[in-house]
């Protein structure tokens, strides 16, 4: 009957600070990754913002011959939709006939 006799707990305070430590660990390389996957996401987006517009300038200008005269033509004639709390669009239109300036930058810097 040596299994219900009171022993003295063999846990050592090395063995819990071991413990704690590996869970810190595991948290801030969690944390690390997380972040860094927003950051690449945030740069996706940016760049897909980047290339549907310049499609659209693209598509605008191949069905009427010349390029919008700006980005709210854009967005209500070609469905140019974005966040706009978190990028910024510059467009400045140079002519009919000449590709306009488009500028997106992110509002929230990346980390």
């Amino acid at each position: 009957m040596a299994r219900f006799s009171k022993t003295k707990s063999t846990i050592s305070y090395k063995n819990i600070f071991l413990s704690l430590l590996i869970f810190v660990l595991i948290i801030f390389i969690f944390q690390g990754a997380v972040t860094a996957f927003s950051k690449r996401s945030q740069e996706e987006q940016l760049d897909n913002l980047k290339q549907t517009l310049t499609q659209s300038v693209v598509h605008c200008y191949a069905l009427e011959g010349t390029y919008p005269e700006s980005l709210h033509y854009l967005k209500e004639h070609y469905d140019i939709v974005y966040d706009t709390d978190q990028f910024l669009v510059d467009y400045q239109p140079l002519g009919e006939n000449i590709m306009p300036d488009i500028t997106v930058i992110s509002k929230k810097p990346t980390k």
